[in-house]
């Protein structure tokens, strides 16, 4: 189950609707399907969880998909029939793999000349198709070279993994 939970510094009913557009690009962005679990502030009133209803219901018109009503808690349930792993299910099964591809991506927004020096750990590195690469470089124009470094975590969110490298 993917669950979501809505905190935030609004009041519960404006922060449940300003979560809304959120929660259907997430769906999407994200290819979530079978059972997920939402979680939005307790809305007292019941016109006010009709209200939000409402607007999911809009915001996931174009998303095949069963769910409850709000209850006085908040929560709602989308069910969608689940015919391959979500992308969090993906990076989960195979973090190094989906690091390789993040890595990937960062590379390819390189502006500056040179070389391109990948710095990941070593795993990442395996996980790394010789495809992938000889496609970085055909696309890139430029040479590739790695420093591995096993202190960094797979995933390590570095804001410059990747950078050139002058000949």
């Amino acid at each position: 189950m993917t669950l979501i939970d809505i905190d935030g510094a609004l009041p519960p009913r404006a922060l449940a609707l300003a979560a809304v557009p959120a929660i259907a690009e997430a769906v999407g962005t994200f290819d979530l399907a079978g059972s997920i679990g939402i979680d939005f502030p307790s809305l007292e009133r019941k016109d006010d969880r009709r209200t939000v209803d409402e607007a999911l219901a809009t915001a996931l018109d174009h998303w095949p998909h069963q769910r409850t009503a709000m209850n006085g808690f908040g929560f709602v349930q989308l069910v969608a029939r689940l015919e391959r792993p979500s992308i969090p299910h993906r990076v989960r099964a195979a973090p190094a793999a989906a690091a390789a591809r993040l890595l990937l991506r960062q590379a390819e927004a390189v502006t500056e000349a040179g070389a391109l020096l990948l710095t990941t750990h070593p795993a990442v590195r395996t996980a790394m198709q010789d495809g992938w690469l000889v496609e970085l470089g055909r696309r890139s124009g430029r040479q590739i070279r790695w420093h591995e470094n096993r202190d960094l975590a797979l995933l390590s969110g570095s804001r410059r993994p990747c950078r050139y490298d002058p000949p």
